[in-house]
């Protein structure tokens, strides 16, 4: 039974650690696809604006993953981030071209970088409802957009702050101990010399079972049982980098986003004028 709860207490760790990172994937798919929908016809100023808020999206997710790891400090803001084996700052360009211009980090007086960036999108909300850019009710899904995400952020963060408590997992290997120091005594009469591998079969399994718990009770690291993060978050970036491409190339063109500018042949003509 206490291996039963170990382990099914684990795995529900790392499923809800991976439900609450597409929450805030979804989250950032939904703001960017509104936020470019609404502002296609807008003026260059703004259209940089618009531009600047979605790359603070992409960091959201870079943040999201390097604070779930403790990657965090004022350094992370340059474009640096935390080698897991050195514990050392090391030059990374996840950030390069994604933070606003002039940024600092507040990770030294507990605000987290996550947190800190949610400001901007919630500013260019305001913003796009003052100039008339999203209507009321529009406005006000990006507001739940935004507020799910954060949401997700802090149920991430519980999974990553509160292990398992220890009390339990030293008493769970006590018995586990005990049980694999009693039981050859009890198979003994019955199977012979057969006890010895049966012992071992059992207690390598039950070892087993004990280790996959541990690995999956920190689903956010760099293990190969981890959730894949960094492919996760390169994958959205790419997603919404096309995104972000299209919407230059139709407001450059002034056509529609992701239909190509129809070039009308001369028998198009002639036969409309027929």
């Amino acid at each position: 039974m206490c291996k039963v709860f170990r382990n099914q207490t684990s795995y529900n760790r790392f499923w809800d650690g991976r439900n609450h990172l597409t929450v805030i994937i979804t989250s950032v798919r939904n703001l960017t696809r509104s936020f470019l929908a609404n502002s296609h016809r807008h003026s260059l100023t703004d259209r940089h604006e618009t531009d600047r808020i979605v790359r603070v999206l992409i960091a959201i997710l870079y943040a999201t993953k390097n604070h779930l790891r403790a990657g965090w400090g004022a350094d992370i803001i340059p474009g640096t981030a935390i080698n897991p084996s050195t514990g050392n700052a090391n030059l990374t360009p996840e950030y390069g071209d994604l933070l606003p211009r002039g940024l600092y980090g507040c990770d030294e007086r507990g605000l987290g970088l996550v947190l800190q960036l949610t400001f901007f999108v919630e500013q260019y909300i305001k913003k796009g409802f003052d100039k008339s850019w999203f209507h009321a009710p529009q406005a006000s899904q990006m507001q739940v957009q935004l507020n799910g995400l954060v949401d997700a952020y802090g149920r991430m963060e519980t999974i990553r702050l509160t292990p398992i408590p220890i009390a339990h997992l030293i008493h769970q290997k006590q018995v586990l101990a005990l049980f694999g120091c009693v039981l050859p005594f009890a198979l003994v009469d019955q199977m012979d010399y057969w006890a010895i591998p049966v012992v071992s079969l059992v207690m390598f399994t039950l070892y087993g079972i004990d280790g996959i718990g541990s690995q999956l009770e920190d689903p956010f690291g760099y293990d190969r049982n981890d959730i894949k993060m960094d492919c996760i978050v390169e994958d959205i970036r790419s997603e919404i980098s096309v995104l972000l491409e299209e919407w230059k190339r139709a407001g450059e063109h002034g056509y529609e986003i992701f239909v190509e500018k129809r070039q009308v042949s001369v028998s198009d003509g002639d036969a409309g004028h027929g």
